[in-house]
């Protein structure tokens, strides 16, 4: 006959059992939860900085789990007011002829509701690119345009150049990759100060090379990536830090991966040889 105290000790040791189980179960859940954020994280890029440029991300992405996720208050928004103006429904049925000068400078200038942003362009190793931006901006392509990505775990980007304003835009055309191989890309990693195209390139797959179209993305912070994505100037020392306080105001989706908060329209767009 069992005794009171040994009653007592086995229902113990299965309270003991029931809260182990609990726990485990806890902790499997979160790693679970944890590995599909990095996951999504790494696709989001890994499909093209943008796997979101080719539609893997159809209208804004929102869900009952986003609205859960969303933060209790939104940070001040620390940029301007957009200028006057509307963007150009522009499209061109094919890349315009390759006639810049591969041995001079250019330069690009983003005047945006937060502040320049000058880009440093490569011609030299990146003339199909460059060429494209000095086309498109001389056309008034990318005037009052939206960025409307922001990453802030894991890759660390604004992207901008779709003038649709939700990373399915694109000017008709696209353009050869170019430059993967830069000496910069060490480790699969995009460095501080990278301007990079954005693409439709799907690594499991391998399929959807030569795709970028006019979507591009600033690297404000050393971004673990693939040399998949054509990079074709750096940010200036006052661009990065008109990216740093964007970057600072954060993302909607509290994911990591959304709009910004802050309010980043190009106001206009410049290119300059030099």
């Amino acid at each position: 006959m069992v005794s009171n105290e040994q009653r007592r000790r086995q229902l113990a040791r299965e309270k003991f059992a029931r809260q182990q189980e609990r726990r485990e179960a806890a902790r499997r859940k979160a790693r679970m939860r944890n590995a599909v954020i990095a996951g999504a994280l790494a696709v989001v890029v890994a499909g093209g900085a943008v796997s979101y440029a080719a539609g893997a991300f159809d209208g804004d992405g929102s869900s009952k789990d986003d609205a859960a996720a969303q933060p209790t208050s939104t940070p001040k928004d620390p940029c301007g007011k957009a200028a006057p103006g509307e963007v150009k429904p522009l499209s061109f049925k094919k890349e315009p002829a390759l006639d810049l000068d591969r041995s001079a400078d250019y330069t690009m200038n983003l005047k945006t509701t937060c502040g320049d942003i000058g880009l440093d362009l490569d011609a030299a190793k990146a003339p199909h690119t460059v060429n494209s931006f000095n086309f498109l901006v001389n056309k008034g392509y990318l005037d009052h345009t939206k960025c409307h990505r922001l990453t802030t775990g894991g890759i660390y980007v604004l992207q901008c150049g779709d003038p649709q304003g939700n990373g399915q835009g694109g000017p008709g055309y696209s353009i050869p990759d170019e430059n993967l191989k830069d000496k910069r890309l060490k480790g699969n990693v995009y460095p501080a100060g990278t301007v990079a195209m954005a693409n439709q390139y799907n690594a499991q797959k391998k399929k959807g090379r030569n795709s970028g179209g006019s979507q591009f993305f600033l690297v404000y912070q050393d971004s673990q990536l693939p040399p998949d994505y054509t990079p074709f100037g750096t940010i200036s020392d006052s661009g990065m830090k008109v990216l740093k306080k964007i970057a600072a105001a954060g993302e909607s989706s509290g994911r990591g991966d959304g709009a910004p908060n802050a309010t980043v329209v190009v106001d206009k767009a410049t290119v300059t040889k030099s």
